[in-house]
């Protein structure tokens, strides 16, 4: 049983069918985890522990019947504060959403549930999803299960802690700078950022907003790369309103061998230097694949100026969360914005630009990056998968003073902005290209090192696979040491 909150959620639903566990025994034991270790890394942060265990009673009924919810029948999980689920409260880190109540539940949620998921909890977030640390006022720090001094990553920061830390069997999150694949790299576990607009977000957004927010993602976090497929295609398809004219049909994975496989690998970039053991980890990798057969290259990449690139994400991302700013507050930013000196490219400058633009400014940038998504399409017609990092160090120690543009990592012995590391979670994101992260190493300090595996538009599954080839033969999870 030791083992147990450590299994893939598709093995442990299989364990439930075989009736090999009961569901409420299942549940009980990753309440009684979460009460005795979550104290340490404060992940799970809204817990329903009573509707939980009613839903487990009635799943072990069902079972008893021989009724079958579904594939996740029974199987315990949590998913990120930032969505809806009906009696709960949605803050995204905001004090003034304490006591709010959603009065429905998110789709991807509804689509859980109706698989037979058991949603006992939800895990912690930064202020208003926009930081790659956990912390809130509300809330409190999330603490990284291989080291309580450092950040689990962000957003999705409590999803990967609660999963390392083997509290949850599997995790829902969102992705608009590396919500779901920084996290996963920064905790060793593994992540999906989707095709842009294949998952439904309703649900998961402030004030009840409809529209889809360029650039953003939902998708799943994991302990295996299988529970990454599974959970996408339970989560994955059309939104009601869209479902009266199209399906979504995913094409298979590429390759079935990794000797078959036609890979890129991209270490570091100017724009964004990688820590130096991250890119040996990623290098290791290809040198294994190069043994097994698949065709790497160092030096292939799309037709892409990395500079651009650098700011026309920063640009879109800035001008995609622009909404959410006060009209007070963005007033002021106009008045920053015009002040600023045509050569200032720093990151708040680049910021107060994209957080003021004129909508026929942002029809120039995206008529950039649609050229962008041809380059990449072009690219992929010779490469299966660009493999690069997600992130350019590993977990980094807590930081909360001042503003995100003012904070500093450490990489290859040097102070750098923190921001500089978007690079890895725009460079293909704002193309709208899908990435898998998955483990695939160690830094000095012990910590889990990742690699993006960067696939073509609507090629998930190819992502997914690969991601599941080099668990099953170069590295998976491994559970944070006092946790197992």
């Amino acid at each position: 049983m030791h083992d147990l909150p450590f299994r893939s959620a598709l093995d442990l639903a299989l364990a439930i069918r075989e009736r090999r566990i009961g569901c409420r025994e299942l549940l009980d034991l990753h309440i009684a985890r979460v009460e005795r270790l979550d104290p340490r890394l404060n992940a799970v942060v809204v817990r329903d522990f009573d509707r939980a265990r009613a839903r487990a009673d009635a799943a072990d009924a069902a079972l008893a019947r021989g009724e079958a919810w579904g594939p996740l029948h029974g199987l315990p999980m949590t998913v990120k504060e930032s969505f809806d689920i009906a009696g709960l409260p949605t803050t995204w880190g905001l004090p003034e959403l304490r006591d709010s109540r959603a009065e429905g539940n998110a789709v991807a949620v509804e689509r859980l549930l109706g698989a037979g998921a058991v949603i006992f909890g939800k895990t912690n977030v930064p202020l208003l999803l926009a930081d790659w640390q956990s912390f809130n006022a509300i809330h409190g720090t999330t603490n990284n299960p291989w080291d309580l001094s450092r950040s689990p990553g962000g957003s999705s920061g409590g999803s990967a802690a609660a999963l390392a830390a083997g509290l949850s069997a599997l995790e829902l999150g969102s992705d608009i700078g590396a919500s779901i694949r920084n996290p996963a790299h920064y905790c060793g576990v593994f992540g999906h950022k989707p095709t842009w607009g294949i998952c439904p977000p309703r649900g998961q957004a402030l004030d009840g907003n409809l529209a889809e927010t360029d650039i953003a993602v939902i998708g799943p976090l994991a302990r295996s790369a299988g529970d990454l497929a599974a959970a996408l295609g339970i989560i994955a398809g059309p939104d009601a309103i869209e479902a009266v004219g199209w399906r979504l049909a995913l094409p298979p994975p590429r390759r079935t061998r990794l000797a078959d496989w036609r890979v890129a690998v991209m270490l570091d970039d100017r724009n964004a230097e990688v820590d130096a053991p991250v890119q040996e980890a990623i290098a290791r990798l290809a040198d294994f694949l190069a043994a097994r057969g698949a065709t790497v290259s160092r030096t292939a990449r799309p037709e892409v100026d990395t500079d651009e690139a650098a700011a026309l994400y920063i640009r879109l991302l800035r001008a995609a969360t622009s909404a959410r700013i006060p009209p007070e507050a963005f007033a002021a930013q106009q008045a920053e914005a015009r002040a600023l000196a045509p050569e200032d490219e720093s990151y708040r400058a680049r910021m107060l630009r994209a957080n003021t633009l004129f909508h026929r400014d942002w029809l120039a940038a995206n008529e950039r990056r649609q050229r962008m998504r041809r380059a990449w399409a072009a690219f992929f017609r010779d490469w299966d998968l660009l493999l690069c990092p997600a992130a350019a160090s590993a977990a980094v120690p807590h930081d909360q003073a001042g503003e995100r543009w003012e904070r500093r990592i450490t990489v290859n012995g040097r102070a750098v902005p923190a921001t500089d590391q978007l690079f890895w979670a725009g460079f293909s994101g704002m193309a709208y290209l899908p990435s898998t992260v998955a483990p695939v190493g160690d830094s000095p300090e012990g910590l889990p090192i990742g690699v993006q595996i960067v696939g073509p538009q609507y090629e998930d599954l190819s992502c997914i696979e690969f991601a599941r080839q080099i668990e099953a033969e170069w590295r998976g999870f491994t559970p944070p040491p006092g946790f197992a």
